[in-house]
């Protein structure tokens, strides 16, 4: 049986924008931060939980968040700038008990908790396991200007989602090389359209309306006051 360990990251995933402020945007008074880890709470597959601050937010971060983290079994590290530079680190701090790794974008707060089930599900039998949503409408290529270079038609691309998983050898070696698997390595699970990167507070009413659109998870019952607050 796969035995997980997840790794929040909190730098912008490769092809994203630079703004790393959606995890700590407020949804409903709470910050995405917390929403997000609380998705992989109370799973019995998951043996580990690790979130990386940048740098320049590390202090702030655990000033903040310490205790919540802390009270959740969440480990804290420190790395950046880049997406691989957090997946490095937190690599090196990796349990032994783990078979399999799972990374997750912490500015994804609204993912249905069927999505996470389908992917750790899935990660028993493929190397590299990502989900991925469909793409709804005619793509244009441009030129650094803007300037249209050709079209394409949605049905040849899928938009990239987190969490995603890997196994103990695939993400180490992705660690250490600090260069992500090719795409022929993936298998693809289609995710919920709802799965999308809050990229800051302009995006807080919006996140709010996606997680109250999310189906109500079918866990066991809280173990803690905060437990018993989340959502």
């Amino acid at each position: 049986m796969a035995t997980f360990s997840v790794l929040f990251l909190t730098a912008p995933p490769p092809g994203a924008s630079n703004d790393a402020g959606g995890a700590y945007t407020k949804v409903d008074g709470r910050e995405v931060i917390l929403r997000t880890v609380e998705l992989f709470l109370n799973r019995d597959n998951i043996k580990q939980l690790q979130l990386c601050f940048l740098p320049d937010a590390a202090e702030e971060g655990r000033r903040k968040f310490g205790g919540h983290l802390s009270f959740s079994g969440v480990k804290v590290v420190t790395a950046g700038p880049r997406w691989i530079d957090q997946i490095a680190t937190g690599a090196e701090k990796v349990s032994p008990d783990a078979t399999h790794v799972v990374i997750h974008d912490v500015a994804r707060p609204a993912v249905p908790f069927s999505d996470i089930d389908a992917l750790l599900e899935a990660a028993d039998k493929h190397p590299a396991v990502a989900l991925a949503a469909a793409c709804r409408a005619q793509l244009v290529e441009v030129d650094e200007g803007g300037n249209a270079l050709a079209f394409s038609p949605s049905s040849r691309f899928m938009q990239m989602q987190t969490p995603q998983a890997f196994s103990r050898d695939i993400f180490l070696q992705m660690a250490k090389s600090k260069q992500e698997p090719h795409a022929s390595q993936f298998a693809i699970l289609k995710g919920s359209q709802l799965n999308v990167r809050i990229g800051g507070a302009i995006d807080g009413s919006y996140m709010r309306s996606m997680i109250h659109l999310l189906p109500k998870p079918k866990v066991k019952g809280p173990t803690s006051p905060f437990e018993e607050a989340q959502w």
